[in-house]
């Protein structure tokens, strides 16, 4: 089968790690892709060795040169990561062949008071309100190693791109009347904020603060964490009291479960402190591959907390190929592969569409039955960008999102009122079916017969038995492309095992990268891996779209916990090239002169700080007036400095002299963050059961406007009628039947 996109031409005319790393996914599906510029490798990974290896990571299969060839027609420029980069690659864009459209992916977009700020991992860990939560109760937050919000942003970024590349072809979107070029604008900021965009509406509808427990302690589950074993360690989530009840009896404990003081996950979370004491004895006298497998029988999410020498030796990741061989200009390592397989089926070929309404995937349907954060951000984005996205509930089993203990009795309904659900989910449309009966079985068929893509996140294998897996909807329609979001992927020995976005970031290696060398491996989020791998899900689905006219339908296999190892890319490569575990030195880098966090005035207010390189020394002792004494430190005369100052206030005055800081913000603030907010990333909407509510906006703005806001995530089974008429013709009779039988509806039971 051809590569999907084997027919773009992208040129890559400068940047750092996020653009090098959007133009990867292009190189990665067949693009040919040109780097015009010669990007700088000393400060990635951790330097040295590992530098070069991460650097041949992310530019393999693309090509180098001084120039773009002549005459040769491009159908997308990356430029970034600075307004001043942008600008310059504008006047290249211009004098393409083919009209390109240009992305322009910087650090904090281009408009706003932070624009032309100085950008770095770092700095967006601490300003995204990631790192905040990380670390100890009394501080100092702890700077997350590593490129993730660069990869992210790339990303994102490729989403973005991907999207006004099949508006083009489908003669729509992003591209203005006259075909002059397109400008897509992403920015790192805002898409590494996907991780924390739920904070926000919590904020404005008076939910907590956000608070810094500790290690590996984040509201609201406990235990959701990382214990010792006898053997190494095991990463643990128990939300439901089914998990919990299995959990105690496991550690051979089942009276811990009858104890009322620690009955639900809230009052589990309040006597943390002492469950750790009685938690943390049993699991160390056990073995972590036995209770692995024990716990994941029992369908409670335990996951395996590897090093990264570990990760690369495990076999069920060796049983999936996720790791590929590279080379470069030194000795071999291995690297992450693509998170997804893409399984051409070779049928439904399908010409490029014609133009309609929307955004840039307008024409395009989407049938979303995922839940959670992963599969619904996913589809979020594709109706973000303009595709009709319908979303498929049961009565009988509602989005876990709205809520765990949702179906509780209230007024309005709980399963309403939940900020992160009505966030991830605007601009659906919902309906509900019961998919264990025939009836609604047969219905969905009929949609799928005429939508272009599913998006489920079921357990492995639960639809196939319902006869909806993705061999039996082929047979419907040839040319759908059907994603499964499997935690562990759709093959290999662990692919049956059940994980929470917690579980995915325990077995992915990644808390050995982050911390104090001597602390327990180290959690970012309570569910970091949702929302990552929602964005790959989105990259997966947009590449088997635009590669349809040749490759025909195609079933894809994510792995969640592989969409880590994206992030986690720095540390396993430089363990592969080196051969030597990466160090965990807390807020201190490898590649950078200083890097940390400073307390400022205020209750628990914190400055980060990125020095680069000893040449900025000299401006950065100017900025803070300082007079330093003979082997005086600047760390220390800068520490001395922050002490009195507002966080923001201290990083604008280091900004303007060219040094990378900024406030470490807690994620519920984000709601009201002066850049944030006059880039308009907030949107107030009115939905019914909860009123006025706030919603993220899409992290990037086509020919400079984001992307439309429709409608407001969807009430239960809130568009049956509409959806069912409209696209099966059904009747208004024949609606009302399936009503009475149960198998459509809109209250949970």
């Amino acid at each position: 089968m051809p590569a999907p996109l084997a027919d773009l031409v992208v040129i890559e005319a400068s940047g750092d790690v996020a653009t090098r790393y959007c133009g990867k996914m292009f190189a990665e599906h067949g693009a040919r892709v040109i780097q015009v510029y010669r990007p700088e490798n000393a400060r990635l990974a951790y330097g040295g060795p590992s530098a070069a290896a991460y650097a041949a990571w992310l530019d393999h299969g693309k090509e180098r040169a001084d120039a773009v060839p002549a005459g040769l027609a491009v159908d997308l420029v990356i430029a970034g990561q600075s307004p001043s980069e942008v600008a310059k690659a504008e006047t290249l864009t211009g004098s393409l062949a083919g009209a390109p459209a240009m992305l322009a992916l910087t650090w904090f977009g281009t408009s706003g008071p932070c624009a032309n700020w100085q950008g770095s991992d770092a700095i967006i860990q601490a300003m995204a309100g990631v790192a905040y939560a990380i670390g100890t109760a009394e501080g100092p937050p702890v700077l997350p190693q590593g490129h993730s919000p660069q990869v992210v942003g790339g990303a994102t970024a490729f989403i973005a791109a991907m999207a006004g590349l099949l508006g083009r072809r489908q003669g729509r979107g992003a591209r203005r009347p006259d075909f002059s070029s397109s400008v897509i604008e992403v920015s790192i900021h805002e898409a590494f904020g996907c991780l924390t965009e739920h904070s926000g509406p919590g904020a404005f509808a008076g939910g907590p603060a956000t608070q810094r427990r500790g290690v590996n302690r984040y509201g609201p589950v406990y235990p959701q964490t990382i214990f010792p074993a006898a053997d190494g360690w095991i990463g643990v989530t128990a939300l439901t009291p089914q998990q919990w009840q299995e959990l105690c009896a496991l550690i051979g404990m089942p009276e811990l479960a009858q104890d009322p003081r620690y009955e639900t996950t809230d009052l589990r979370m309040a006597a943390a402190a002492e469950l750790d004491t009685i938690l943390m004895p049993a699991m160390a006298r056990m073995a972590a591959l036995a209770m692995l497998e024990d716990g994941q029988r029992k369908r409670v999410p335990l996951a395996p907390v590897p090093t990264m020498a570990e990760v690369l030796a495990t076999p069920h990741w060796r049983a999936r190929n996720s790791f590929h061989s590279y080379n470069g200009n030194g000795p071999g390592f291995e690297g992450p592969a693509m998170p997804f397989r893409l399984h051409a089926r070779g049928e439904g070929a399908t010409p490029a569409g014609v133009a309609a309404a929307g955004g840039p995937l307008g024409g395009i349907r989407v049938l979303d039955l995922s839940m959670g954060w992963s599969g619904p951000l996913a589809g979020r984005h594709f109706a973000d960008l303009g595709a009709e996205v319908i979303k498929v509930e049961g009565c009988a089993h509602i989005d876990w999102w709205r809520g765990w203990n949702a179906l509780e009795a209230g007024d309005p309904p709980p399963y309403e009122t939940r900020s992160n659900f009505n966030a991830v989910n605007r601009n659906k449309r919902a309906i509900t079916l019961d998919l264990r009966a025939p009836q609604g079985v047969a219905l969905l068929k009929r949609f799928a017969a005429d939508t272009d893509l599913l998006i489920e996140n079921y357990a492995p294998g639960v639809l196939t038995k319902l006869g909806l897996g993705p061999e039996a909807l082929a047979a419907v329609n040839p040319r759908l492309s059907y994603i499964s979001m499997g935690a562990f992927g759709s093959a290999g020995p662990w692919s049956g095992f059940r994980a929470y976005g917690s579980t995915t970031e325990q077995a992915s290696g990644m808390p050995w990268l982050h911390g104090e060398a001597d602390w327990a491996p180290v959690m970012q989020h309570t569910a970091y891996g949702d929302p990552i791998a929602g964005i790959y899900a989105a990259c997966a689905a947009l590449v088997a779209l635009f590669g349809r006219h040749a490759t025909g339908g195609t079933t894809i296999d994510l792995s969640q916990v592989e969409c880590l190892f994206q992030l986690a890319a720095d540390g396993i490569i430089a363990q592969s090239a080196t051969g030597m575990t990466p160090p965990r030195t807390g807020n201190r880098r490898a590649t950078s002169i200083w890097t940390g966090a400073l307390r400022c005035a205020g209750a628990d207010a914190w400055l980060a700080v990125d020095v680069a390189t000893v040449l900025q020394l000299p401006a950065l002792v100017r900025a803070i007036g300082a007079d330093l004494a003979p082997g005086e430190s600047p760390q220390a005369a800068l520490a001395a400095w922050a002490a009195g100052r507002d966080g923001r206030a201290a990083a604008t005055i280091l900004q303007a002299a060219g040094i990378a800081a900024g406030p470490v913000v807690p994620a519920t603030s984000l709601l009201h963050d002066p850049h944030l907010v006059a880039r308009g990333f907030w949107l107030e909407a009115d939905r019914r059961h909860v009123g006025r509510h706030v919603v993220p906006r899409a992290p990037y703005a086509l020919d400079g406007a984001r992307p439309a806001f429709v409608r407001p995530a969807p009430t239960l089974g809130e568009h049956n009628a509409e959806v069912l008429g409209e696209v099966l013709h059904l009747l208004p009779a024949e609606i009302a039947a399936l009503e009475t039988a149960g198998i459509i509806g809109d209250k949970a039971i």
